[in-house]
């Protein structure tokens, strides 16, 4: 952050998480196992990765691999972000007693369903794709494929 005159300015957020939310503990519910109906189809671009299986995605692990993906580009094609990480995870501190409610928020998750797409790329080689889709599988704590688009 950087004050500029009476306003305080702040960068522009790199990590993918709800400024604010309506409530600020969410219960965290279950991933099902079962094939999601929608967004299981390449809309944005030719290449992209899904997700072999169901499970969560936390915040940190989709901006690293967004931000590996983007590096191996070299400013020459576009990422797409299908998953946003809405429900907020939390956790007590260390060394506290049981009860007493439910603890603070302490990160973000989204929920990928099998056969979902996470990621889409445009605008570069199949081969800058595949390894960029390699790299961000690596950042993921998911199995994932790589897919293509084809008419």
């Amino acid at each position: 952050m950087s004050k500029c005159g009476s306003h305080i300015v702040t960068k522009r957020r790199d990590v993918p998480y709800p400024k604010r939310t309506k409530y600020r503990k969410y219960r965290k519910g279950i991933c099902r196992r079962g094939c999601e109906t929608g967004g299981t189809q390449l809309g944005f671009g030719r290449y992209g990765t899904r997700s072999c299986g169901a499970g969560r995605i936390s915040y940190r692990a989709i901006g690293a691999a967004r931000r590996a993906t983007s590096g191996q580009f070299r400013r020459n094609g576009q990422i797409r972000v299908r998953v946003f990480a809405d429900p907020p995870i939390t956790g007590k501190p260390t060394e506290v007693r049981m009860g007493k409610g439910k603890g603070n928020p302490t990160g973000w998750i989204a929920r990928a369903s099998t056969g979902q797409i996470p990621f889409e790329m445009d605008g570069v080689s199949l081969s800058d794709a595949r390894q960029a889709a390699t790299l961000a599988a690596h950042k993921l704590c998911s199995s994932t494929k790589f897919v293509q688009w084809s008419q």
